[in-house]
């Protein structure tokens, strides 16, 4: 699609999409072990939620919780505690240094957790659409377990650089998350964060952003479509 295309030419679908991983983007931003965590399964549960309702379709609790997946951050939780007391530490010997490093890792995870939302929110919007799903085969455990092994096969498969490059740069020039990096570097005291005045705008603007860039990448988008297609079987 030309750079013309304006955001009012953007579907509601990759809208709706874009608006919950860019509220996953910043679930790390929570500097609380496992809190963060819980976030994030709150908002990818919210997303899965609101894709179906959208169908009029109101599945298991259960079945909400597999569609929403299990993305844990790289390591386990033993070892993200550790890396986090050790970033302490190196910030009271080097700042300057410890605020780069910071600064990059929190990033990426902000980057990671969106993108994985994104990805995963489209393609299960794709899969209704075929009628992978529905209100059937939604209530029980097979079907909706082999659309979201689907689902994050091809997604592990394509080369996701393209969105997240899109991604890093929308994050890098949001005043928001930047103030709260800011904050998370020089209070990291293990207290939930507080948000600021004006963040809802700033998620929304930052979403309307991304679901431009999305439209943009018509193209990747439909080489991920091929490749759920794949790992699923073909055609129901």
């Amino acid at each position: 699609m030309s750079s013309t295309s304006s955001p009012s030419a953007v579907p509601p679908s990759v809208q709706r999409v874009a608006l919950y991983a860019v509220a996953s983007g910043l679930t790390p931003l929570i500097p609380v072990p496992f809190l963060d965590e819980y976030a994030l399964r709150r908002v990818r549960e919210g997303m899965v939620r609101t894709i179906l309702r959208e169908r009029s379709f109101s599945p298991p609790d259960r079945t909400v919780t597999v569609l929403a997946g299990l993305h844990p951050r790289e390591g386990s939780r033993l070892q993200q505690l550790v890396s986090k007391a050790a970033l302490f530490s190196f910030r009271l010997a080097w700042r300057k240094a410890y605020k780069r490093l910071a600064t990059a890792l929190w990033l990426k995870d902000c980057v990671d957790m969106a993108s994985v939302s994104l990805h995963h929110g489209y393609l299960l919007q794709h899969a209704l659409e075929r009628g992978d799903l529905d209100a059937r085969s939604l209530a029980t455990d097979d079907a909706p377990r082999r659309v979201h092994t689907a689902i994050d096969a091809a997604c592990k498969e394509l080369d996701a650089r393209p969105v997240n490059q899109a991604l890093r740069r929308l994050f890098t020039g949001s005043r928001l998350l930047v103030d709260e990096l800011a904050k998370a570097l020089e209070n990291w005291n293990g207290a939930p964060r507080t948000p600021q005045q004006g963040e809802e705008q700033e998620v929304a603007s930052l979403a309307e952003r991304l679901a431009a860039a999305m439209w943009e990448e018509r193209g990747y988008f439909q080489s991920l479509e091929a490749l759920y297609a794949r790992h699923l079987g073909g055609t129901p």
